[in-house]
């Protein structure tokens, strides 16, 4: 199948040109980049020369990417709606990586993202990207809003919970720390190695634009605090909520194992999980207690940002829609050290 690449050059893009050179049923026919346009994608990152040795760059003119079968989109926020509607004519499907048709209601834009949608009524036509809530919704679906990384590594933790009504839907809090690379490629003072080395800090208290996903997600109010972490990639979040009746340790992994023992990427583990331990994989490692002192029950998610939280799933939902299994080009096994 022929594929094309929307924002090529940015972390999320780069990570989808690696994942798909080992994927046997898509070939990668055309980059779009912006202001890298004219420069071989071997050039501006090293590491991929080896498997695009003359692909180069171009600008993101929907018309360079007729007749691709498969189209992603890995750009800022704001830029898939000015392409979508130029594109659904164009190619067969689209994935879109980036939150402009995540969000059900048009008016969650205005609020969490500081101005109106404006393609509103695309919005319904979209596919929510998790595979692991919408497998069969996203096969027979030619558009996909593939979710991010703290949106899937807490509706992951939490949705098994709360679909079984073991947790009350008010009172959640979710404390999750990413690594520098979510924040994307584009040099800023906040991301310099001297900024961030030896740091560990919050951001985007109380307003952060994931919450109105996860709630959507979920179903349930939340309280949302994010952080970034000295680390490159990553994402481990923990989130807490009250039980409904008495609720054990191991009525919850009981849970979650019913939930994810027969899905290809979740695993629920007997121990805390790390961010290390998933690094480079499409894997969420996932683990729960309760605290019979405060009564309260703990999950802890750990996912890669750049796969599972965004390359990763975009080509898992893709596999899914072309009727491939949904496995294809992507590893169940992290890089350790």
């Amino acid at each position: 199948m022929k594929v094309g690449v929307f924002g090529a050059s940015g972390y999320a893009g780069v990570e989808l040109l690696r994942l798909l050179d080992a994927h046997p049923q898509f070939t990668v026919i055309v980059a779009g980049a912006g202001t890298q346009a004219g420069t071989l994608v071997g050039t501006l990152t090293p590491s991929l020369r080896a498997a695009y040795p003359h692909l180069e760059h171009v600008v993101a003119d929907p018309a360079l990417f007729d007749g691709c079968d498969l189209v992603f989109l890995a750009l800022p926020h704001g830029e898939s709606e000015r392409l979508v509607p130029t594109l659904v004519n164009r190619v067969g499907r689209i994935v879109d990586l980036a939150a402009d048709f995540r969000l059900s209601d048009p008016s969650d834009y205005l609020h969490w993202y500081g101005r109106e949608h404006s393609q509103p009524e695309l919005l319904q036509r979209f596919t929510y990207g998790m595979p692991e809530l919408h497998r069969e919704e996203i096969r027979s679906s030619t558009l996909v809003a593939a979710p991010g990384c703290y949106p899937t590594a807490t509706t992951l933790a939490l949705w098994p919970l709360v679909k079984a009504g073991v947790v009350h839907q008010k009172g959640i809090i979710v404390d999750a720390a990413s690594g520098t690379s979510g924040a994307g490629r584009s040099p800023s003072q906040r991301l310099h190695f001297a900024h961030v080395d030896e740091d560990f800090t919050a951001y985007g208290l109380l307003n952060h634009r994931h919450t109105p996903e996860m709630q959507q997600n979920l179903g349930v109010e939340l309280l949302f605090t994010p952080h970034l972490a000295p680390m490159v990639r990553g994402i481990l979040a923990t989130c807490y909520a009250q039980p409904v009746g008495t609720l054990s340790s191991e009525d919850v992994l009981s849970i979650l194992h019913d939930a994810y023992d027969s899905e290809p990427f979740v695993h629920v583990l007997d121990s805390v999980p790390s961010t290390k331990s998933v690094t480079g994989s499409n894997c969420a490692h996932i683990f729960a207690q309760v605290d019979e002192r405060t009564n309260t029950v703990v999950v802890i998610s750990a996912i890669d940002n750049l796969v599972k939280g965004a390359a990763g799933q975009a080509i898992q939902c893709a596999n899914l829609m072309t009727t491939i299994d949904e496995k294809t080009g992507l590893s169940q096994i992290g890089m350790y050290p």
